[in-house]
């Protein structure tokens, strides 16, 4: 037998850093990651593709420490487990890094042809692509690093375009000219989706436009003046008889001096502002809903960055924010700005690039969603899709309730590119064809002109949004699109679970579920568990821009990956936001050096020519080994109840407080040596060390790094043999014993009450006391006489005595747990007259000062006028007046007794 880790040398202090480097090496280089389809059940879980120039953060760091404790706890579990890692190509945010890094060049991307931008974006993919998949290796993700997959790639590529080309066969995708949501910044179009709504204060500016050939003036509201220039009518309430005589009339439009009718909508709220609307229907949808009604012109008075175009007649080229303000300022001038009010509105802002969104009519590809969706609602809310927490199915029903046509065009060149081809300038004029071949071929077909040649067709400049590849993406990582019916596809799909971010539920997580119906007419995978949010102790959101967010790498360096892990879940439920402190971090730092501590201490009472290989046996004579097997089985049963049910941080809890608790501080206590400087006996060592393997498997998926390491140490091993593949330990039903729990804890609260009395009256843990404990009935007495042996062994005691009926001795410390009375004799450790003073002395002390306080708080005065945070501070005082005042009063009483 051979082993991979020396058995001798074991550091005194634990340091992650070589410690992480040689596991992760050693798991990957044995193939330890890698999953290739065999006879044992799967279990499968793909990463939230993060943008592929993107670096670590801490959402990612919660996200795939939960991915990675589930993965590591299914291939203990025997299960084939795959998880396949990758990125995104993220369209926007790419093509927006490659724009900047351009133009700190010189270069801006209209001096370049689509195919030399293209050139400098895979550069900028090549060199800052993956670094996010390097550093997730530190936080010792155990993914399937060799079927790493990029939405970009060739294969799957070409999987979004033929999946394009079906739904546009099956008329689910349409071309049309609608109103959508433009980012000005970034130049393009964006779904519903990928608008941030905030709340902020605004100003709603009043209007006088005039009546044409009459004296009369009507007064409008608006938040955005400067779309007055693209007013093509004043609409009002049919019904509000304050306009009843301006129907039918026309209005003067401020500045531009336009002539538009003055028209009649029910969809006007009279209540609201004047009650009378400017209708713009190229900037508003509200307003182009209304303008297709009345037949009403449209002018888009804005080009595509934001800034006003010809058709808006004044102040060309000006930026948007800044034409407002000198419309404003005009408006002024011409004594048309009535009043100004400060209001509450929502603004909408781009999800990725945070400029103000604007509303363009723009002629985009869409894809119709509801009967798409169908399949995709339905089995989330009959729960075949599980989320995790429940409370989301809540925001998945509204969405899929009132889900709007998906707009997939965007105006980049960074993505898939879309299959249209056009031949003319007609409405209809394209194809939609794989290749440009196909294209002519569909052309001359559709056209009727055999003689087209590959000059009279071009491709739409526009690629498909990110999300119409990342949908696919437990389908295109296997070739399901490419290969529907391959091995591995067949094997693999559907996945287990999804680890994700509920604010990308309608991103990513719902469409993922409508593809995997669509195309392969099965779920994508069972279950869904949300994380919360990453916030700072403020509950800001963590990020760059607010400088609030830690470097993810450095807490690493500095706690241990095994402690930032730890860490993080220390306080992270599903779907709760996490409040982010480097504390927590410390906290699973300690934990770490807890539990180095404690197999460093086991492991220098080995003796070199003893065995303690043997598994599990437990003394069935020995309370102590009983309690600490049901402990371990009752654990590991509710670590198993927590996993299933996706209470990742109870479970984590639970493994703490069996380790750090009941482990380190009780049982290793107990199973020391009997005399000072001895090694454990034996027999005692092999079973702490078998307890210790157990609690080190059970911990694993947790905090991987110092359980392999301590794993490797504990016994020989065969070369190449890993605690990443061990087995998962096995609840045993029969070991769980609820009376032998209750008798240990019953002493554990014994021992906490003595420890409390030397604390109490300043006794040394070596001076010798007498314990003796008047039993509550028979059987206790019996109890505690059989492991008087415990009480001996964790305090330093002359004499004990357990008897039901005992009485109580002279001057003594005594307290009661569970019904038994115990006691502690005080003669020889105090001075019991001065005690008795000193303590009196305290007591009449702390009733003056309760008394001044009682009295504060009787005044009606201070009670009414004192702010609440001081009132609060007199009643805590009060509080913990009279708090102390009841435990000194129990002292002096025992020492008159």
């Amino acid at each position: 037998m051979s082993t991979s880790v020396s058995q001798t040398s074991i550091p005194k202090h634990f340091d992650p850093a070589s410690v992480e480097e040689k596991w992760y090496r050693f798991w990957e280089e044995n193939g330890f990651f890698h999953s290739e389809p065999d006879d044992r059940e799967s279990y499968t879980v793909v990463i939230p593709p993060p943008n592929v120039t993107g670096v670590l953060h801490m959402g990612h760091m919660l996200n795939n420490t939960i991915q990675d404790v589930l993965v590591r706890r299914a291939r203990m579990l025997g299960k084939n487990a795959c998880w396949v890692p990758g990125t995104d190509h993220a369209s926007i945010a790419t093509e927006a890094k490659v724009v900047q890094k351009l133009r700190k060049e010189g270069i801006t991307k209209a001096d370049l042809t689509r195919e030399e931008f293209l050139e400098h974006a895979w550069e900028w993919t090549d060199e800052h692509g993956g670094i996010i998949l390097q550093q997730l290796r530190k936080l010792g993700a155990s993914c399937d690093w060799e079927r790493t997959r990029f939405t970009l790639e060739d294969d799957l590529y070409e999987s979004v375009i033929d999946c394009f080309i079906e739904l546009y066969d099956r008329g689910y995708i349409y071309r049309g000219k609608r109103m959508i949501n433009w980012d000005p910044e970034a130049q393009t179009a964006l779904s519903d989706e990928e608008v941030i709504h905030r709340e902020e204060q605004s100003k709603l500016y009043h209007v006088r436009y005039r009546i044409k050939n009459s004296a009369e003036w009507v007064t409008i509201a608006t938040t955005r003046p400067e779309t007055i220039l693209a007013d093509t009518a004043v609409c009002v309430h049919p019904e509000d008889e304050r306009y009843q005589n301006l129907i039918g009339k026309t209005a003067i439009i401020p500045i531009v001096e336009r002539e538009v009718p003055v028209i009649a909508d029910e969809y006007v709220d009279m209540e609201y502002g004047t009650g009378c609307l400017k209708i713009t229907p190229a900037h508003d949808e509200n307003d182009y809903q209304i303008g297709q009604k009345h037949d009403l012109e449209i002018i888009d008075m804005l080009n595509p960055d934001g800034t006003l175009s010809e058709a808006a007649e004044h102040y060309i080229g000006s930026d948007r924010f800044e034409a407002r303000q000198r419309i404003i300022d005009e408006l002024e001038e011409r004594e048309q700005l009535v009043d100004t009010e400060k209001i509450n509105n929502k603004i909408g802002y781009s999800e990725r690039t945070d400029a103000v969104i604007e509303p363009r009519l723009s002629l985009q590809w869409f894809c119709r969603m509801d009967e798409l969706s169908r399949p995709a609602h339905e089995n989330v809310m009959n729960d075949n899709i599980q989320f995790h927490p429940a409370k989301f199915k809540n925001s998945y029903n509204h969405w899929m309730e009132n889900i709007r046509d998906w707009c997939i065009s965007r105006q980049l060149w960074w993505g898939q590119r879309i299959p249209a081809w056009y031949y003319g300038h007609g409405k209809d004029d394209y194809v939609i064809a794989k290749t440009e071949n196909e294209a002519l071929e569909k052309a001359r077909e559709k056209s009727g002109t055999p003689s087209l040649g590959r000059d009279d067709i071009r491709q739409d400049e526009d690629v498909l949004d990110t999300w119409f590849s990342s949908w696919l993406w437990p389908i295109t990582v296997f070739d399901g699109i490419k290969d529907p019916d391959n091995e591995e596809i067949n094997y693999y799909y559907p996945t287990d679970d999804l680890v994700t971010a509920p604010e990308i539920m309608f991103f990513w997580v719902a469409r993922m579920i409508i593809a995997g119906y669509e195309f392969r007419n099965e779920k994508p995978f069972s279950n869904v568990y949300y994380t919360g949010i990453v916030r700072d102790s403020q509950r800001r959101k963590m990020s760059k821009s607010l400088g609030n967010s830690p470097d993810p790498i450095k807490l690493m360096e500095q706690y241990g990956a095994d402690g930032v892990r730890a860490g993080m879940l220390f306080s992270s439920p599903a779907g709760n936001d996490l409040l982010f402190e480097e504390q927590l971090c410390e906290q699973g730092r300690n934990f770490a050096n807890k539990i180095w501590n404690a197999f460093r201490f086991l492991s220098m009472n080995k003796k070199e020519e003893t065995d303690y290989s043997p598994e599990l046996r437990i003394d069935e004579s020995n309370l102590v080994d009983r309690w600490m097997f049901s402990r371990l089985h009752e654990t590991i049963d509710a670590i198993n109840n927590d996993m299933e049910s996706f209470r990742i941080n109870e479970a984590l809890h639970k493994i703490y407080s069996l380790i750090w608790d009941d482990f380190c501080d009780w049982y290793i206590e107990l199973i020391k040596a009997d005399e000072r400087g001895a090694k454990i006996p034996a027999d005692r060592l092999a079973r702490g060390l078998n307890f210790f393997e157990q609690l080190m498997k059970l911990l694993h998926p947790f905090m991987p790094f110092i359980t392999e390491e301590i794993w490797q140490h504990i016994r020989p091993r065969e070369t190449g043999e890993a605690m990443i593949v061990a087995s998962w330990p096995q609840f045993d039903s029969t070991a769980v014993s609820e009376d032998d729990q209750a008798l240990f804890g019953t002493i554990q609260r014994i021992i906490s009450a003595v420890r409390n009395i030397r604390a109490e009256f300043k006794m040394s843990p070596n001076d010798e006391i007498e314990l003796l404990i008047n039993a509550k009935d028979k059987q206790t007495e019996e109890a505690f006489r059989q492991n008087s042996w415990i009480f001996e062994k964790l305090q330093t005691i002359a004499r004990f005595e357990v008897k039901a009926g005992l009485s109580k001795p002279g001057t003594s410390a005594s307290a009661v747990v569970e019904g038994s009375e115990i006691f502690v004799p005080l003669e020889g450790f105090v001075d019991i007259e001065k005690e008795r003073e000193r303590i009196q002395k305290e007591i009449n002390r702390l009733e003056g000062f309760l008394k001044s306080v009682e009295g504060k708080l009787s005044n009606e005065g201070f009670i009414n006028n004192a702010p609440e945070a001081v009132v609060q501070r007199e009643q805590n005082k009060k509080q913990d007046t009279e708090t102390n005042l009841e435990k000194l009063r129990g002292i002096l009483s025992e020492l008159t007794a």
